[in-house]
């Protein structure tokens, strides 16, 4: 399962960023594989809204469907 396909409120766990450059993206968001995130909002044709802690980061869909979670 890919990190653009998950629902609003669902918790999930970073498995894999398999592409370099996604990754150092990723890495400067603050996301790193192992990392625990919870789906805070989906918004339509827009980005992925994720909140890991007490932190809130959009992620492009883009970027998002190259992300493994589990």
């Amino acid at each position: 399962m890919t990190l653009d396909t998950v629902k609003r409120g669902q918790s999930c766990r970073i498995v894999s960023i398999p592409d370099n450059g996604v990754r150092a993206q990723a890495i400067r968001f603050g996301i790193s594989e192992g990392e625990i995130v919870v789906c805070d909002e989906v918004i339509p044709a827009g980005p992925i809204v994720l909140r890991k802690r007490r932190q809130q980061i959009a992620l492009g869909r883009k970027l998002a469907a190259s992300i493994i979670v589990e």
